[in-house]
């Protein structure tokens, strides 16, 4: 009796019904198909025969089409009390397709056998009903009619027809029942399907990180230059132009800079095919610091060997590294002076940024800075410390590449 009020159950009855109002048009195509083919086949069996095979490879043939996909992962999702909650709209790999294609052949035949007799139980339970008033039951074919007694003695027509309905609520639970199974195997994911998806995760994960830290590397600099240039200008607006105008040349500088890298970083989310704006190197160090000069902030630079003979992806990586080690020394270090010292070797680069600890908190801050810069290094495969020494704040990365690993 549960089954017969289960909302399960009737969710499935129309789940099914679906596929038969899908096989209409493949019926159509049989019955089109078996009468065209008499004339090649001698017997209406063995047409009978080939005209379902070839309507059965229609049927498989569209069962591939992507829209096919969608809506028979919808009739599921929405019907069949959603059993592979994790299975794609449209898979993605060859074996899924194929997969999802043998879903909807089985919806298909299995609903067009429940709707036939859908529709032929309120049918049959009518012509039975009027059957114990009239005495005829249906007409044959030849266009005689089933007789039946009159009154008292039909009255167990109905009766079983409508036992045959009920039973036929049941099949239908157990047949929707047969169809969640074949659902949970078919659409499911497999266990390599799921390990792509994991990886493919993983790089989003990844690629958001290094996004993140682009801009908090980026933006965060420009505007701890903005800020302190900013308050310096106010000071002397009216006792020293010439230095409020180089303050102000200062803020126009960081602050396009960041529109730069910020727009870079944008037309990546947008998953464009390239940013509008190539990220900087190593070999835009020489403005970095004059920036940072420019700031307030007393920068003294030793460079040995090429900048440009460093590999690009390490260049990048160790270019905000040293950018994050400036705005850390502008933002938390005060006006204290800052060592810069890079050097390149055959297969090595180091660098290493002190500058005396200020009397605010200590450069790393606690924030996201100091783990930023580490992710970047581990990245390359290189080394990086940071901390107070002898009462100075420094940073000391050792990134090799090639044969010097």
């Amino acid at each position: 009796m549960r089954i017969l009020t289960s909302k399960a159950t009737y969710r499935r009855w129309v789940y099914l019904v679906l596929g038969g109002a899908i096989s209409v048009p493949y019926i159509l195509f049989a019955a089109v198909a078996v009468p065209s083919l008499l004339p090649f086949v001698t017997t209406l069996g063995r047409a009978t025969v080939v005209g379902g095979l070839l309507t059965l490879a229609v049927l498989a043939g569209t069962a591939f089409l992507p829209a096919v996909h969608v809506l028979e992962s919808t009739a599921v999702r929405e019907l069949l009390d959603d059993p592979v909650p994790d299975a794609p709209a449209k898979p993605h790999t060859r074996p899924g397709r194929r997969r999802a294609a043998a879903m909807f052949v089985l919806h298909v035949v299995a609903g067009c056998g429940v709707a036939f007799f859908s529709l032929a139980a309120p049918v049959a339970i009518g012509l039975s009903v009027s059957a114990v008033f009239t005495g005829h039951l249906f007409r044959t074919g030849e266009g005689d009619q089933v007789a039946v007694p009159r009154g008292w003695p039909s009255v167990w027509l109905p009766l079983v027809f409508v036992v045959g309905l009920v039973l036929l609520i049941y099949a239908v639970r157990v047949v929707g029942g047969l169809l969640r199974r074949a659902a949970i195997a078919l659409l499911g994911t497999t266990a390599a399907e799921r390990i792509a998806r994991l990886e493919r995760r993983t790089e989003q994960l990844a690629e958001r990180n290094r996004l993140a830290r682009e801009l908090h590397d980026s933006v965060g600099h420009a505007l701890s230059v903005v800020t302190i240039q900013a308050g310096a200008a106010r000071r002397t607006l009216r006792t020293d132009p010439d230095f409020t105008e180089r303050a102000l040349a200062a803020i126009e500088e960081s602050a396009r800079t960041a529109l730069d890298d910020l727009d870079h970083v944008l037309g990546l989310l947008r998953e464009e095919t390239a940013g509008r704006a190539p990220q900087p190197a190593l070999t835009a160090l020489p403005a970095l610091i004059e920036s940072t000069r420019l700031a307030g902030t007393d920068v003294t630079a030793e460079i040995r060997g090429d900048l440009a003979a460093v590999p690009p992806v390490v260049s990048r990586e160790v270019y905000r590294i040293l950018q994050e080690c400036l705005t850390n020394a502008v933002r938390h270090a005060g006006r204290v002076p800052v060592a810069v010292v890079v050097g390149v070797a055959a297969h090595e680069l180091t660098a290493r940024v002190g500058n005396p600890l200020g009397a605010g908190p200590g450069p790393a801050g606690g924030g996201r800075g100091v783990r930023g810069m580490t992710e970047r290094v581990a990245v390359l495969g290189g080394e990086l410390s940071a901390g107070p020494v002898d009462g100075r704040w420094e940073v000391v990365v050792r990134v090799p590449w090639g044969s010097g690993r």
